[in-house]
């Protein structure tokens, strides 16, 4: 129930009319009097602790309190807010001449074009051009180019950039001459909302004490921000029947799944899941989308121009479907349609076929090689 308020005109009438009503004769309440002034002055202070009252009772309360004061209301219960992410990414290093081995070192910084974003090399053993006896990742003889992993110095949302912009290599790695990224980060990601604390709170709530399919997806969501996850029960990843036995798939946004996320994926459903039920973590498959079309650009569009925003559109769609959504043969060219410029779309293949391309619970789409002309 919302607590009732009163303006300040409201206070100061309800105070002269009080007032004149114990009294045996009319009272003076015009602009200036005495009584108005008293009247005033008390209605000022009474606003001011209405104010304090709605205050306290929005901090009494999770769904009303926000910031520091929803963060200490939720640690109350041993839960807490998901911190910022640093956006993740794969480099490419190249060279000009390749008579001799180099390495790219871990740590190694690189940024963006307009030195606004700054990341670092990162290991990834399962590489295999890295060499932890040369500590980081091999370019041998006669091999022009490595693709590595990087992540942004500043966690946060901003680290997320365009493709082709992490440009610049700021210290000098010999026998390398350039670096940039094919595709863009877009896994980065500002401190937990207040609205996404909440939600999640609740999630929280709900399967405490349950060995429960809510139990193992609040776990999930609870290890990082931006995870999209999959759970079947009773059957193994072939897709045999295994009664007792259940599998996760989990995906951070960037369709590769660290296995140090999956570790942490595994401790968190380890905490909740039934006795004797066992369980596996794994990484999302990937379906790669190559889209074949022909557009007929209006009058007044630069046919260049507009080919490539339908690329880059298309792109844009397929990398942001989640675990298990399909991919309907006909969206494609809505999404063409979407793009200004477009008059006209025929020719849609889809890895050069006419179908849709379907998509279950272990596998996410990504997108390939976008064929426009």
């Amino acid at each position: 129930m919302a607590l009732p308020t009163n303006t300040f005109n409201q206070i100061v009438s309800n105070i002269a009319t009080a007032i004149q009503a114990s009294a045996s004769a009319a009272l003076n309440f015009t602009a200036g009097s005495v009584l108005r002034a008293i009247s005033e002055a008390v209605a000022g202070v009474a606003l001011w602790l209405q104010a304090i009252i709605l205050q306290v009772l929005t901090l009494t309360r999770a769904a009303t309190s926000s910031g520091t004061d929803l963060d200490t209301w939720c640690a109350d219960f041993g839960f807490f807010r998901l911190s910022a992410l640093n956006s993740t990414g794969q480099v490419t290093f190249s060279r000009f001449t390749a008579t001799a081995q180099a390495v790219v070192p871990i740590n190694a910084p690189v940024q963006t074009t307009d030195g606004t974003q700054k990341f670092f090399v990162t290991i990834d053993t399962t590489n295999s051009a890295y060499s932890a006896g040369l500590g980081g990742y091999v370019l041998p003889a006669n091999t022009t180019s490595v693709n590595v992993p990087v992540q942004a110095v500043t966690p946060g949302a901003a680290g997320n950039v365009h493709a082709s912009t992490v440009t610049v290599i700021t210290t000098a790695i010999p026998n390398v001459d350039t670096v940039t990224n094919t595709a863009a980060f877009l896994n980065g990601l500002d401190a937990e909302s207040d609205a996404a604390f909440r939600w999640r709170f609740v999630l929280f709530l709900a399967s405490l004490s349950k060995a429960t399919k809510a139990a193992i997806a609040s776990a999930v969501a609870g290890v990082q921000q931006g995870l999209n996850s999959t759970i079947t029960e009773n059957e193994d990843y072939s897709g045999a029947v295994d009664m007792g036995y259940f599998y996760v798939v989990v995906d951070d946004g960037t369709g590769f799944a660290s296995s140090t996320l999956l570790a942490s994926v595994n401790a968190a459903i380890e905490a909740v899941r039934g006795f004797t039920i066992s369980f596996g973590v794994f990484a999302p498959s990937l379906l790669t989308a190559n889209v074949g079309m022909a557009i007929t650009s209006a009058p007044g569009y630069d046919h260049a121009t507009v080919v490539g925003n339908v690329g880059l559109a298309l792109t844009n769609f397929l990398n942001s479907l989640k675990l298990g959504v399909s991919v309907p043969y006909t969206q494609i060219a809505s999404v063409a349609y979407g793009v200004a410029g477009v008059q006209n779309v025929t020719g849609v293949t889809i890895n050069s076929g006419t179908t849709d391309l379907s998509a279950d619970q272990k596998h996410r789409v990504i997108a390939g090689i976008m064929t426009i002309s």
